[in-house]
């Protein structure tokens, strides 16, 4: 009889805990990220979609989830088509072959009201764990993920264009291999 009451409770438990995850699609509309490249001679931002994901919910608390980049859409804040291409072209992103990239959450630490997301960046095929701060902001309607800008290496992604990392005679013509991200991420209850 006491065996028969542990399966149960252990049964209980496993739905009380299946009953409070839950995984909420991303808003893709509301959803993006900003971005910065630097250089010498001054610094380009602008702004890259998102095509799906989803945001893994447990007790209100955000606890995994992925997303898809949309490495199509990358927009200079200026408009300049040229630069776009080039970002989209083989010396950096190219979007022909890597069309979408992207990011999938393995842990999720509370420290307060802030948050540090770890996870799994895929750019170009490589994959590096990463790890961000980032707030968030929970409606009736919406849970927002805000990440604070942080830096990625490039080099880490095999994106060599103008790269101290890759070329010794650039004098002051390089790129920096770190650019800031900032990721904002909207999911419906």
């Amino acid at each position: 009889m006491r065996k028969l009451k542990s399966i149960a409770l252990a049964l209980v438990a496993v739905v009380t805990l299946s009953a409070t995850a839950q995984t909420k699609k991303i808003d893709a509309s509301k959803s993006g990220i900003n971005w910065v490249g630097k250089k010498v001679t001054g610094s380009h931002e602008g702004t890259i979609l998102l095509q799906t994901g989803n945001i893994e919910l447990e007790d209100g608390k955000i606890v995994g989830g992925s997303f898809v980049v949309d490495m199509t859409s990358i927009k200079d804040a200026d408009g300049s088509e040229r630069l776009e291409g080039h970002l989209k072209s083989p010396d950096f992103f190219d979007v022909e072959i890597y069309g979408t990239s992207n990011f999938k959450i393995s842990k999720v630490t509370y420290e307060g009201a802030k948050i540090l997301v770890t996870g799994t960046m895929t750019i170009k095929g490589i994959s590096k764990e990463i790890t961000f701060p980032a707030t968030v902001n929970s409606t009736v309607d919406s849970v927002t993920l805000s990440s604070e800008t942080f830096q990625i290496n490039r080099a880490d992604f095999n994106v060599k264009y103008k790269s101290k990392s890759f070329f010794n005679d650039l004098k002051d013509k390089f790129v920096n291999d770190e650019f800031d991200l900032q990721v904002i991420i909207v999911a419906k209850k």
